[in-house]
């Protein structure tokens, strides 16, 4: 039996496997909206000007030696030194005023934030229930593999630095495996392929040593 598993599921079999799943949309993985456009870089001016605003904030954060509070301060210091005498000059020069846009927040982004807000939380709810009550090993692992690798990569790097990478990775990646999905498809699958059976002893292994409690229920006269 174990035999005929290993020679099923064979590294070599991995790029005809990859071959024949259809090809997933990136873009609609990423949600298929404006910010799916950005990460892909389909909106190259919008993705080119988010890249650098936050490599500007990084360098002024962690090479600059500014503080939050005194970039902020600054920069609202000078938008408002800026409006007023634009205003003044306007009055004066017979000129208009300067095009500030609609400066309000409507209830259709409130209601977007919420939903997407309201996503996130049950999702780590479920994931709280499945360990907790469902007693699920596999996402238990995941959750502490994770959380380890988010802690050691924090000892490595501040916030700031790890925000920035994250943002750079991101609007890289994606990009990368979209025009290259393919051979990373079949890398991925044959990965898949040879770690199984070392993954499947471990879960075994670490399965048997978890005492499984009985429980009795009780009769109610």
């Amino acid at each position: 039996m174990g035999e005929d598993l290993d020679r099923s599921s064979s590294p070599d079999d991995a790029p005809s496997v990859a071959m024949l799943s259809p090809r997933r949309s990136v873009h609609g993985c990423l949600g298929g909206g404006a910010v799916a456009d950005v990460l892909l870089w389909k909106r190259p001016t919008v993705s080119f000007s988010v890249l650098l605003c936050v490599s500007i904030v990084w360098f002024l954060f962690e090479r600059a030696g500014y503080s939050f509070l005194s970039l902020v301060a600054n920069v609202i210091l000078s938008l408002v030194a800026i409006l007023f005498f634009w205003g003044k000059s306007a009055a004066l020069l017979n000129r208009p005023l300067p095009p500030l846009p609609n400066l309000e927040v409507s209830e259709d982004s409130i209601e977007k934030i919420s939903s997407a807000t309201r996503t996130w939380i049950n999702r780590v709810l479920e994931i709280n229930h499945d360990i907790a009550v469902e007693r699920n090993l596999k996402r238990f692992l995941e959750v502490i593999i994770s959380l380890w690798l988010v802690s050691f990569i924090g000892s490595l790097f501040s916030f700031l630095t790890l925000v920035y990478t994250g943002v750079v990775l991101a609007l890289t990646v994606p990009g990368l495996y979209d025009k290259y999905q393919d051979r990373v498809d079949k890398k991925l699958c044959a990965a898949h392929r040879f770690l199984l059976p070392y993954l499947t002893k471990i879960d075994n292994v670490v399965l048997s040593k978890i005492p499984i409690s009985t429980m009795k229920q009780k009769k109610i006269e």
